[in-house]
Formats: structure tokens, C-alpha cells, sequence
């Protein structure tokens, strides 16, 4: 399965928080030629399982990266047949204004978000940034039509086409963090030209963008001695200071900090030292907000690392990244991998 493609069909496609099973097939189906199991948890995080060889310690790392996105949900019905909605995960409604829409219905429907002209503003208001509730969704219907289509719990997601730009850099809706399960493909290619031990677990989580609730019910299911995690990092744009964003095409970035484990970071900086791989440091003080922080704090706590991607333009429907960063970031993981046994693991672990 070529990346490119992957990752595009899962940027087309929708999955927000709480509604992942429109991609899990998909998922599950370009997964199994690179691994020996498929399984799920009972949330339904999809997790494709490669033995390892000689791996009489049962030795087990698990990767995870989230499939759920950001999107928006109807909340109620306006009289002029107008739909008013809420949003599933952190959106600022600053991007939404004039954004095109599909509402997924009984059908899906077509629709634009629109707020009130600023010909017809107050004064007083035309500074502001619009809120949620100033917003609204319009299909052309009626109210009656509109209620005979649509019902209050649907969702709804912004109607934007995975687009290729130049430098091998992608853009779409949703590669926060579905550029992380197409890294956990790169790293699944890469492992079918490897020996390792252990036995890899790719985790593609449910709802991390509510509060990273599939990271810890499979955590708990994996109980796996590592778990690496693998999201989006703010990729560097004119206004960011450099101490706040990671460089685009210069490799993944490393986290560094208290959600991560500090020796196997270091076993993961010489790795990519040993095979010329680029990388960045991220510094992150405290909880990082991803996977990595449930997977640490579950069960027993798990030793935990933090791959982060450079993304420009995070929780918008313009998210872009460089594929030589998943690449990279793909063929880091795999080589790590490959050099945890048994034998060094617990050398790896001590503090």
C-alpha cells in the first residue's frame, strides 16, 4: 500500500470522536498484509499485532495513534430551517466561518456555514471573533424538510479534498492524527525488512481528541513493556517562535520531558544518530495531551515515548505536513524496534 494513498483516503474520509468505524475496515484491511493478527478493543481501537521472532519473554511494544478527528454535531433547528450546531473537540469558530459542510444525515447532505453580513453588524461588534452560536449551518431546505433529512446528534464535517502541494508536502482535513496511522504503516513496511523480538502492537485509537480514552482501554488489553506514541507537533510558521514549533522537513521530533521516559529516549536519539535519520527535539514539561499520557498512567504506568510530526495549521481544514516527515519518522520507530530485546530491556528501563 502506497502512504500517499493511504493517508489520503483517510483524510477524505470521516471518522470524528465517537464515529471511527467509518474507516476501521479500511484500517484493518491495508494493515494485514504487514502484521500476523488483527484485534480490537472494546471501544473499538483497531490493533494490528507483528510477532516478533524467538520472543520467549513475551516482550511487547505498543505503538498508537489516533484516528478520530475534529468535527461538529447538530444541536437544533432554527425556524427558517437553518441548523445550529456544537463541536466535537477543541475547533475555533474562527475557521469555520463560510467553510462548506456536509451534514451526514440519513443521507449526506450539503451545506455552508454562514453568520450575519458585516454590512448589518454593530459596530461594537465588527472587531470580534465570532462564537459558536453566532454560526449556523443553511442546506436551502425548509425547517420541515430539513428535520425530515436530519436529526439532532448527527455529525458533520468540513467538506475538504486531500490536496498535494509542492516540496512533497500534503495538505487536508484530519492529519491530526491520521498522519500518525500512516506512519504506523511506513513503520509496518519497514519491519517486513527487519528481525526484531518483540511483538508490535499498532494501535489505531478511538477518540484521543475528547480525552484519549482508546489509548487506555488498549493499554490496558496490550499491557505492553513500551508504548510509543505518535501525534502531530505545531510545525513552524512566521508567527511562532522556534521554542514553540518543530521545523518541517527536518524529521520527526523527539519529546522530551516528564511524560517520557528519559532513557529510552536517549536509545531512541542514538538510533537515529547510528542511521543518519533526522530528527528535532520537543520539549514538553508536563502531560503532552496525547496518547503517551494515558498509555504511561495505565495499569502499572508503561515507559513511554512521543514521536510528534511537524503540522502546520493544527484543528483547521487546511492541516499540512511533509510526507518525508512520516517517512522518516516510520523508518526511526522500525529501526528502534528492531535493536529492544529481552536481554537490554530492563538496561533500557532503569533510571
Amino acid at each position: 500500500m502506497n502512504t500517499l494513498e493511504f493517508l489520503k483516503y483517510l483524510s477524505n474520509s470521516t471518522s470524528v470522536s465517537g464515529y471511527e468505524e467509518n474507516i476501521s475496515e479500511y484500517i484493518v484491511n491495508t494493515f494485514k498484509e504487514y502484521s500476523d493478527d488483527i484485534d480490537y478493543d472494546k471501544l473499538g481501537s483497531v490493533i494490528a499485532i507483528k510477532r516478533g521472532t524467538n520472543n520467549v519473554s513475551n516482550l511487547k511494544i505498543m505503538l498508537a495513534a489516533h484516528m478520530d478527528e475534529i468535527g461538529l454535531m447538530v444541536k437544533d433547528f432554527d425556524d427558517s430551517g437553518t441548523i445550529r450546531f456544537t463541536s466535537v473537540g477543541g475547533i475555533d469558530p474562527r475557521t469555520l466561518v463560510a467553510q462548506e459542510v456536509i451534514v451526514h444525515g440519513k443521507r449526506e447532505v450539503f451545506g455552508v456555514i454562514g453568520t450575519k453580513p458585516p454590512h448589518l453588524q454593530d459596530s461594537s461588534d465588527s472587531d470580534k471573533a465570532f462564537e459558536m452560536d453566532d454560526l449556523y449551518i443553511d442546506i436551502g431546505y425548509d425547517k420541515k424538510t430539513v428535520k425530515e433529512l436530519i436529526c439532532i446528534g448527527d455529525i458533520i464535517t468540513i467538506n475538504r479534498e486531500f490536496t498535494e502541494l509542492q516540496g512533497n508536502s500534503v495538505t487536508g482535513k484530519a492529519l491530526d492524527d491520521k498522519a500518525g496511522v500512516a506512519t504506523m504503516l511506513q513503520c509496518a513496511k519497514e519491519l517486513k525488512k527487519l528481525n526484531h523480538q518483540a511483538d508490535v502492537y499498532f494501535v489505531s485509537t478511538i477518540q484521543e481528541e475528547v480525552g484519549t480514552r482508546g489509548a487506555i482501554t488498549s493499554t490496558y488489553k496490550i499491557n505492553p513493556d513500551i508504548g510509543i506514541a505518535i501525534d502531530v507537533g505545531f510545525g513552524k510558521t512566521p508567527e511562532l517562535d522556534k521554542a514553540d514549533s518543530i521545523e518541517m522537513k527536518k524529521g520527526p521530533a523527539i519529546t522530551l520531558g516528564g511524560n517520557i521516559h528519559p532513557t529510552l529516549r536517549q536509545k531512541l536519539i542514538e538510533v537515529a544518530e547510528e542511521y543518519n535519520i533526522p530528527y528535532q527535539i520537543e520539549v514538553e514539561s508536563g502531560p503532552t495531551g496525547t496518547d503517551a499520557r494515558s498509555m504511561q498512567i495505565s495499569m502499572a504506568g508503561v515507559p513511554c515515548l512521543l514521536i510528534s510530526l511537524p503540522l502546520r495549521y493544527m484543528h483547521t481544514t487546511v492541516e499540512t505536513i511533509n510526507m518525508d516527515d512520516i517517512k522518516n519518522s516510520g523508518n526511526l520507530i522500525a529501526r528502534f524496534i528492531s535493536e529492544i530485546t529481552s536481554d537490554n530491556l530492563e538496561g533500557y528501563l532503569c533510571y
